[in-house]
């Protein structure tokens, strides 16, 4: 069992639990993700690492309530626990010190966003942020980002924080405005990375996206988690999460996140 040290909501739908997970906590990378169950009769949910302490033995992990599980995992409190908790699994996101490096993070995909941006400050690199959601509230961890960006930037569709606009808006008038990025990493809603790529590719901007397909057991075996990546399958749990936006087949990976939806929302409805 894997203590819960503590729990905070983010937001109506998003928290965040500090784990107690020792040996996770030791190997931990930015990029990496976890595979938990809630209970012993439970399924495996993936979820991004979004912060770890290996001298403290915790992860941290964030998570948006979107079905039974992770409904039932945000019912839990500090002092609960979960009955497995695996990892870390997956490739470590590939760094490299640059002059200057835009993060945009859409959602909840500011969370895997996070370690990523704080390990290039902590290697002195010049980076930008911009955060979008569609209102104030689904905008994440702006106290965070902060600290470690040389600019940050909100964004929220209905105006109701920082600019009103979609990311890819603030993107383009950068841009235009002269401002130079060696490279991207956006990570949110596949939509909005595919829009995003769209852009940069535009520009010739190296930019990377983290995915997050159908995943079963995390090891690449099951072969639920397959991307085509440049026209050739790739699986994310093992040769991801983080590919080159600019080989990402976005529409097939869009119409197989879908597959399950009805499946999904019947779940729910009855609890089991």
């Amino acid at each position: 069992m894997y203590k819960i040290i503590a729990k905070r909501p983010l937001n109506s739908s998003v928290v965040e639990m500090v784990i107690e997970a020792p040996y996770t906590a030791r190997k931990c990378a930015p990029g990496q993700f976890i595979i938990l169950r809630v209970n012993e009769s439970g399924e495996r949910i993936p979820l991004t690492i979004a912060e770890y302490d290996a001298a403290a033995g915790t992860v941290s992990i964030i998570f948006q309530v979107v079905g039974y599980s992770t409904r039932l995992l945000a019912e839990l409190e500090a002092g609960d626990a979960v009955a497995d908790f695996v990892g870390p699994l997956g490739q470590a996101a590939h760094l490299e010190k640059k002059a200057r490096i835009l993060g945009i993070g859409g959602g909840v995909g500011a969370a895997p966003l996070y370690p990523q941006i704080r390990a290039l400050f902590e290697m002195g690199v010049q980076t930008d942020v911009i955060l979008g959601g569609r209102m104030k509230e689904l905008v994440i961890l702006e106290d965070k980002f902060r600290p470690i960006t040389e600019n940050l930037y909100i964004m929220t569709d209905d105006g109701s924080y920082g600019e009103k606009g979609v990311v890819t808006d603030k993107f383009k008038s950068l841009a235009a405005g002269g401002v130079h990025y060696d490279e991207v990493i956006a990570i949110g809603p596949l939509i909005m990375m595919k829009f995003v790529v769209l852009c940069t590719r535009e520009l010739n901007i190296p930019t990377m996206v983290s995915l997050n397909p159908i995943m079963v057991d995390g090891t690449g075996m099951c072969g639920c988690c397959r991307v085509s990546i440049f026209g050739k399958t790739k699986f994310a749990c093992v040769d991801g999460p983080d590919f080159d936006g600019f080989g990402v087949d976005f529409d097939e990976l869009m119409r197989r996140q879908t597959m399950y939806k009805e499946e999904e929302q019947h779940i729910c409805k009855i609890g089991l």
